[in-house]
């Protein structure tokens, strides 16, 4: 009969341990499924594509809200990564969509000085410069990206007519 005991005592303990293990293990995957959450800088991305396609379809409204969302998102990956062209020229996008021009301006010019072969940034900034009827400050950008062969330029000359 001890034997009995000390068998039921030692397989209760074991029982007990082997689903303590089993629920550490599934407490440890909850929620962890699948691949990491994106980032605010993929976020901010996204939410800025989805409104410039809202704004393409002409529902301005709807647009206006996903460039607030864009806007704080990419903020975030700004202070997250503060020297990156990219995000600065998505902000400089989102904020000029938004009428927040010298934001807008202050956003594209900060991404030039961290790198001044970006033609995105340099499109983005003279059809903001177009946009605002500065037609000095848009020819001097037209010409910066004269010699570089690319759409960015193509385009931006398109405008001119």
């Amino acid at each position: 009969m001890k034997n009995f005991n000390y068998f039921f005592l030692l397989f209760f303990l074991i029982s007990i341990l082997f689903k303590a293990y089993a629920y550490e293990g599934k407490q440890e995957n909850l929620g962890r499924e699948g691949p990491p959450p994106a980032g605010p800088y993929k976020l901010g991305y996204k939410e800025l594509e989805r409104a410039l396609k809202t704004e393409k379809k002409g529902k301005f409204k709807k647009a206006k809200i996903k460039f607030e969302k864009a806007l704080d998102f990419l903020l975030e990956a700004n202070a997250e990564d503060p020297a990156n062209p990219d995000i600065l020229n998505y902000l400089g996008l989102c904020s000029a969509k938004l009428g927040l021009n010298e934001n807008a301006e202050i956003y594209y010019l900060l991404g030039l000085e961290l790198n001044d072969q970006h033609n995105s940034i340099k499109y983005n900034l003279g059809v903001f410069y177009k946009n605002q009827s500065r037609t000095r400050d848009y020819k001097e950008v037209l010409n910066s990206l004269k010699n570089c062969g690319c759409e960015e330029y193509k385009n931006l000359k398109k405008l001119t007519n």
